[in-house]
């Protein structure tokens, strides 16, 4: 707060707000949304895959989000109703608590897209193995492993958050796993071609490899959301540590809402990318909405 009110002394730039309102509505549907995706793959047997278990992660991901800044608005909405004090000891705790749902967020929905990304891979290069390399039992010790790592780490990077030494290695783990998720991607449509023509005289080869460049064409088009909507968010992070009383760091921290929004707009996009490219899962949304019928 204290560099926020220095920055507006400092610079000319007019803080933009984003009402409470489109808070709360982007976040709720972001939440149904993604629990939505995860009531499909539960209720659906054909779907108890590994991609899409990985793409359940995502979207507890994207849930955490929405609901981290949910809490965030709810917790400054107090503040200044005059029921909470920004310096006790139980907002200090607290704060520290949503800190950490963010930073999970962040990097469960960074390994959950790696996962991903590496699961595509095997798809295409290892396509008749794949089912003995990516086990159901392999993805969900996978899994626990991602999230144990982000649970801790979330957990250290948040009280630690003030440190140098904790902000230095959480902000380079973003752009260092993205390069490497790029490197993959770089790899594996370097090689598709050439791997095509290896698997041409077998049956349906044509088919299922038009399956696989799908998922991996779905898999590029999460990639560019994730940095679309992520971004922005991280670099504040960054300015408002290393430069918070420059007049432009301070300019770019002024629209802090609108980056704490495209967060939450992350958590929309995301599913209606798993309906409208899965055939599979968008077949069980319908089921579930006209089970009436």
């Amino acid at each position: 707060k204290n560099i926020s009110d220095f920055s507006l002394n400092i610079t000319d730039c007019t803080q933009v707000v984003v009402p409470e309102e489109v808070f709360f509505t982007v976040a709720a549907v972001g939440i149904l949304e993604n629990l939505l995706v995860l009531v499909a793959v539960v209720r659906n047997k054909n779907l108890h895959l590994p991609m899409y278990f990985f793409i359940c992660s995502l979207a507890i991901s994207d849930m955490l989000g929405s609901l981290y800044k949910t809490l965030e608005n709810i917790f400054i909405i107090l503040c200044k109703m005059g029921y909470l004090t920004r310096r006790g000891d139980f907002e200090k705790k607290l704060d520290d608590a949503m800190d950490s749902m963010f930073i999970l967020s962040l990097l469960g929905s960074i390994f959950s897209l790696l996962a991903i990304a590496a699961d595509r891979y095997i798809t295409i290069f290892y396509a008749l193995r794949y089912h003995n390399i990516m086990t159901l039992r392999r993805a969900l010790v996978i899994l626990a492993i991602i999230w144990t790592f982000c649970a801790g780490s979330s957990i250290v990077i948040a009280l630690f958050s003030y440190e140098a030494a904790t902000v230095i290695p959480f902000t380079i783990l973003f752009p260092l796993m993205m390069f490497f998720i790029l490197c993959l991607y770089v790899h594996m449509f370097l090689l598709a071609r050439s791997h095509a023509k290896k698997i041409a005289s077998l049956p349906t080869s044509t088919v299922h490899q038009r399956t696989n460049m799908k998922g991996a064409i779905t898999l590029t088009i999460f990639l560019g959301v994730f940095l679309c909507c992520w971004a922005p968010f991280v670099l504040h992070i960054l300015l408002a540590r290393f430069c918070p009383h420059n007049p432009y760091c301070a300019c770019y921290m002024s629209i802090f809402h609108v980056n704490g929004t495209l967060i939450m707009c992350n958590a929309i996009i995301d599913p209606m990318i798993f309906a409208f490219r899965s055939p599979e899962l968008w077949s069980t949304f319908k089921k579930m909405f006209c089970c009436a019928r």
